[in-house]
């Protein structure tokens, strides 16, 4: 069974990046609901094949920010809440993730139309698992 985590070694980001990344985005998708348990850290590492240590930044960095809780002993849990990000941070976060996609249509010769399109799809089938979910 996987975890939903994915990485790309060819991605420019560095994969500690990727993986917090993704564990967003399960979250914000609804795909892991709060108070859900994610991979211990040695499991993922496996799974992903990567050093335990990358995965450990990776969700260390999630701690820290809130979106992820470590309870001893049990494991590592999404928060209850996860905080909402100040208006400053959303704006970078969704610039930085506008950057990502604008590079990789750029390298995938793709017209601005066919990223738009792709960010719509992307963006209803969020919307969709989270009705779903809900």
């Amino acid at each position: 069974m996987g975890s939903g985590i994915h990485v790309d070694f060819n991605d420019a980001a560095p994969i500690w990046h990727q993986i917090e990344e993704g564990v967003r985005r399960l979250v914000a998708s609804g795909a892991l609901a709060p108070g859900a348990p994610l991979p211990s850290v040695r499991e993922l590492a496996r799974e992903l094949r990567i050093n335990p240590a990358t995965v450990a930044k990776g969700y260390q960095r999630l701690v820290d920010a809130g979106v992820l809780q470590v309870r001893r002993g049990e494991g590592t849990f999404v928060a209850d809440a996860p905080p909402v990000a100040s208006e400053a941070e959303r704006r970078r976060e969704l610039c930085d993730g506008a950057r990502r996609l604008a590079a990789l249509a750029v390298t995938l010769r793709a017209s601005l139309d066919e990223a738009k399109a792709a960010l719509e799809a992307a963006w209803e089938e969020l919307v969709q698992g989270r009705k779903g979910g809900a």
